[in-house]
């Protein structure tokens, strides 16, 4: 049996790596062959290239961000993604392609026809059977950030971006929204972790049950 691929959006700081986190070990404890993954860096290659892009002083220019970021998910889909869903695991992706529609089409401004045209080039046409887009007011999102990097002392590229680039991106994952109701599901996360974890697992059960996984 085919496996399912399930993936998490959301602008930086809307949670949805907590929230990954929280589910993953939900269904694991309930026997479910799960692979947790995420992007970019979910390969040993993916890891030296989020390196060399989110750690780098340099400036990147933006046709080299896209490119960079589609070379990790290459490798991601053919190594690890692909081999598992023909294995008939569960494989939920921190970020996928709906962040290069969102952030490389909406932050940066690349054509949707550029962008789309890398996506398929880098999936060979692969696409989640469900994505949950943690939604929240970028203001929210960027005094999440600032705790984070206050109490860690630690920054990537991203954390340096404007409140105007993040709500370009935040408008662009709506726009997903609104394009695709039946794969792409909009959370509210602007609440407490456990309010937005409950929300999270009535809508993994749900589809679970219906495409009986």
């Amino acid at each position: 049996m085919q496996g399912k691929l399930i993936t998490f959006e959301g602008i930086d700081g809307s949670g949805k790596s907590t929230q990954h986190r929280m589910l993953v070990g939900e269904l694991r404890s309930r026997g479910r062959d799960v692979l947790a993954t995420h992007e970019p860096g979910g390969t040993p290659l993916g890891r030296r290239l989020r390196e060399v892009f989110l750690e780098t002083e340099e400036m990147v220019a933006p046709m080299a961000e896209l490119l960079l970021f589609a070379a990790d998910r290459a490798q991601h889909v053919e190594l690890l993604i692909r081999p598992a869903l023909a294995d008939g695991r569960i494989v939920i992706s921190d970020r996928f392609v709906d962040a290069t529609v969102a952030y490389q089409g909406g932050g940066r401004l690349f054509g949707r026809k550029t962008v789309e045209k890398v996506i398929k080039l880098a999936t060979g046409g692969l696409s989640p059977d469900l994505t949950l887009y943690f939604d929240i007011p970028v203001e929210q999102a960027i005094a999440r950030i600032s705790e984070r990097i206050s109490s860690t002392a630690k920054t990537d590229r991203m954390d340096l971006e404007t409140a105007e680039f993040y709500s370009r991106v935040r408008e662009e994952y709506l726009a997903i929204a609104k394009r695709e109701p039946e794969r792409f599901v909009v959370i509210d996360a602007s609440g407490s972790i456990e309010e937005t974890h409950r929300v999270v697992m009535d809508t993994i059960d749900r589809f679970l049950e219906d495409d009986n996984v």
